[in-house]
């Protein structure tokens, strides 16, 4: 088929016949293009007329339904033609392709279900990944897998990867030095105005500001906000304001119907003035007719998964340099423009240059799923720009085996084969398949919609809901008075309708009991059980805990299914959930409910307890004493205990510690690996070789305290060591007083006597110990037994210190014993001598 190409005057027109020459030859080729080139239409029909790709399609990737319905529009009005003949598109809940349709416009899982289905993509000559800076999950899976059809079934296929804004250096070489082509755009002159300083007030406010300010230029104003919220706020607020009167404002995000989307990109048929209020959809492959003024707040809000938590939760975020600039160039699409950043120019050096691709920050168990499908366990079998980080896989892995999606070894099983052909998160496709079982399908279905979509009740502090029964009775309602909700109520209606017909489900969707059951099939690591009235907290079956607010609908149900919450702190606020009972699980959970023999040691009663417990994950379902566990499962308990509270829960006292040191002294001085180590860290470490065999008959504390522990470290010597011992470290030692004074082997290089000093009277030398390898330091002390001075030179204290000492000791204690000799004088523990 040969069509005929339009001239459009576009920038890009000048490089589409270097980029076919090189597609011709190049399995892959990147093409960096700015802003308004024309690189999104144009490409995909000049190599469809150039005849390079024979006559097969061309599939293009785009990364929003939005993006996609308006760039086959697009191409099909250069050639005169309607949507669904030579170009067309496939997105979720809407098609249009024909046998005609060369080029199909698709989003990025459309593509994935394609390779899936026909994985040597018949009929497919070329896939376009357009702009391939936005880096979402499903583009790098994509391309994983389309890298892979070419090395092994399609040497054929061509890849061209497109974008305005992209590091293209470190892909082509990722690519294997893949050829870039660059093309200018037509960009017009774009005045950036920046904050005077930090933004101190609440951003709408500051988005007034701007807008009051940008309503003296001309043109249409486009917005970028957050999300969906500060839109509908900022869409109440703007009518407000009298010079706004005469001015459409018109939102724009994801889950519009395709009507709003389409009223907001194209120009009013009125020509009236509009404001579009919009998320970061239109920050790229759409030109918005009309626009000249860009007020950006700098922020987009992003899903970011927690392997902590293993949720996925909303976050607002700084966007990056190239999304600012993706921005910046809609205001100079058609002519020149403006664009107010609300952040000042200091703060503008600070941004990061590219966003983290999706695939480093998001829940990555519905691509664990999709690449057991293809037949890979082990990721680093493809090619990546930005591997999947191991936690998060991992995580994944462990959510398909708990619903069944694949096996211990990673590979999909039945159940997996039908989940994976859903256009829903793998826990939702579970939950559909199983809902068959307990005839709840349309629920089930309407859940998923559900789920599937923004929440459809906004999360109003003062009435606070999370129960998705009150969703469901909305859904049921023929007619919306509530006009703010209308919208979102459609767009989950359109998504079960879609549902039921991929399904063939004909049922009603009338509110059931069943809801808390169908989520648990989809949250099998989310049921809940009520542990503390009073505050609405509840432990999860997998393993976190979780909380509703004050007043919630659902306070108070002793066992619920958590859907959304928001994975923060120790217990994460419940967004969405449904109560459940105690005979629903364990009747649909059977499979996975396990019998668990405990002996453990109970803390409160100080002592070792044996039960038997059925338990799902976390969530303990029931509880049997058990009156007679053996003595090795108590013996067990007791040396874990030890182990986790340390050696002080022993009765240790004086003598068994003073043994302990001692040989440890005789082994510190020579007596080698013979002598056994008794040091705190060595008995810790060989507990169970040591105390074991001491523990039968024991079960409690009170039992523990009764054990010898002087007799247990003795056992541990030879009946040679323990005769060495009192030679070679005694207990004590006689002074000159006639006192027997305990030593001190704390410090196994030298152990301490510390004696009064007037016991010492006559002592010349230092003892020593261990066959004479070790000096005592001596402890000299005052009658008070303060310490005076440290010696292990005893006759140089007498010659040299002894007479400043006596000095001072004697006008402290006058009464006492203070010869001008020490050396012939009597040693004494009384004041004085008795002879005197």
């Amino acid at each position: 088929m040969i069509i005929d190409f339009p001239d459009t005057g576009l920038p890009v027109e000048d490089v589409l016949p270097e980029l076919a020459k090189v597609l011709k030859v190049a399995p892959v080729a990147i093409l960096e293009a700015a802003p308004g080139a024309g690189k999104t239409t144009l490409v995909p029909l000049f190599l469809l007329k150039s005849g390079i790709l024979g006559s097969g399609k061309i599939i293009m990737l785009e990364p929003r339904r939005l993006a996609a319905r308006a760039a086959a529009r697009r191409m099909a009005d250069l050639l005169g033609e309607e949507v669904g003949q030579t170009v067309g598109y496939r997105v979720r809940l809407d098609s249009k392709v024909s046998e005609q349709t060369r080029i199909e416009v698709v989003t990025e899982g459309i593509l994935t279900r394609r390779l899936q289905s026909d994985p040597e993509l018949g009929g497919v000559d070329l896939l376009i990944f357009d702009e391939f800076h936005e880096r979402s999950l499903q583009t790098d899976l994509g391309l994983a897998l389309a890298r892979q059809v070419q090395e092994i079934l399609r040497d054929d296929l061509r890849l061209l990867l497109m974008s305005a804004t992209i590091d293209t250096a470190r892909i082509s070489k990722a690519l294997g030095e893949a050829p870039v082509i660059s093309s200018a755009g037509r960009q017009f002159p774009v005045e950036t105005r920046f904050l005077s300083r930090p933004a101190f007030r609440a951003l709408l406010q500051e988005v007034v500001n701007a807008v009051e300010e940008a309503l003296w230029e001309e043109g249409d104003i486009l917005v970028f906000l957050p999300g969906a919220g500060e839109i509908t706020r900022l869409q109440k607020r703007l009518p407000q304001m009298p010079s706004l009167s005469d001015a459409l404002i018109l939102p724009l995000y994801g889950s519009l119907p395709p009507k709003d989307q389409d009223r907001a990109i194209q120009p009013d048929p009125d020509g009236m003035r509009k404001i579009v209020l919009s998320t970061d959809i239109a920050e790229t492959s759409l030109t918005i007719e009309g626009v000249r003024i860009v007020i950006d707040s700098g922020l987009a809000r992003r899903p970011v998964f927690n392997p902590n938590s293993g949720m996925t939760a909303l976050e607002t975020q700084r966007i990056s340099r190239a999304s600012a600039d993706q921005r910046r160039g809609r205001a100079g699409r058609l002519g020149p423009g403006i664009c107010y950043r609300l952040w000042t120019a200091a703060e503008d050096r600070g941004l990061v240059e590219f966003s983290a691709p999706e695939i480093m920050t998001t829940d990555l168990t519905a691509l664990v799923l999709e690449l057991a499908k293809w037949g890979v366990e082990d990721p680093t079998d493809l090619f990546w720009m930005d591997a999947p980080p191991r936690g998060p896989f991992a995580q994944g892995r462990d959510v398909l085996q708990a619903l069944g999606a694949i096996d211990a070894d990673g590979k999909i099983t039945t159940l997996g084969q039908k989940i994976v052909s859903l256009p829903l998160h793998p826990r939702l496709g579970g939950m559909l398949i199983k809902a068959r079982k307990i005839d709840a399908a349309g629920l089930a279905v309407d859940i998923a919609a559900l789920l599937s979509e923004r929440d459809i009740l906004r999360r109003d502090p003062d009435f606070p809901n999370s129960d998705i029964r009150s969703r469901l009775e909305i859904l049921s309602q023929p007619g919306l008075k509530d006009r703010n909700i209308s919208g979102a109520v459609q767009q989950v209606r359109r998504a079960s309708q879609d549902l039921r017909r991929r399904l063939k489900i004909q049922d009603g969707s009338e509110v059931q009991e069943s809801a808390g059951l169908l989520l648990a099939f989809a949250y099998p690591d989310r049921i809940g059980e009520l542990r503390s009235e009073s505050q609405h907290q509840y432990r999860l079956s997998g393993g976190r805990g979780a909380r509703l607010v004050e007043n919630d609908r659902l306070q108070g149900e002793p066992y619920i299914v958590v859907a959304d919450l928001d994975g923060k702190g120790r217990d994460a606020r419940i967004h969405l959930a449904a109560p459940t009972s105690i005979k629903e699980i364990e009747e649909n959970f059977e499979d996975v409910i396990v019998v668990i023999r405990r002996v453990f040691w109970d803390e409160k009663k100080s002592r070792v307890l044996a039960v038997q417990e059925r338990k799902l994950g976390a969530l303990l379902i029931e509880q049997q004493r058990i009156e007679n566990p053996s003595p090795e499962e108590v013996e067990a308990a007791l040396l874990t205990v030890v182990k986790s509270k340390g050696l002080k829960i022993l009765p240790w006292n004086e003598e068994s510690k003073c043994l302990a040191a001692r040989v440890n002294f005789v082994r510190y001085h020579g007596g080698g690996e013979a002598w056994p180590d008794l040091t705190d860290s060595a008995l810790e470490n060989s507990v169970e070789d040591w105390l074991l065999p001491y523990l039968a008959g024991l079960s409690s504390l009170d039992d523990l305290q009764k054990l010898n522990l002087t007799d247990i470290l003795m056992n541990m010597l030879s009946w040679d060591q323990r005769m060495q011992l009192d030679e070679y470290a005694p207990p004590s030692m006689k002074v000159p007083s006639g006192s027997n004074i305990r030593l001190d082997y704390s410090d196994p290089e030298s152990p301490v006597l510390a004696a009064r000093l007037q016991e010492l009277f006559g002592l010349q030398e230092v003892p020593k110990l261990c066959n004479g390898r070790a000096a005592v330091s001596i402890h000299l002390l005052s009658p008070a037994r303060r310490p005076v001075q440290i010696t292990q030179d005893l006759a140089s204290f007498w010659q040299n210190t002894y007479t400043d000492v006596k000095k001072d000791l004697k006008g402290r204690y006058p009464k006492h014993y203070w010869p001008d000799d020490p050396l012939e004088a009597e040693a004494t523990s009384r004041v004085k001598p008795r002879r005197n």
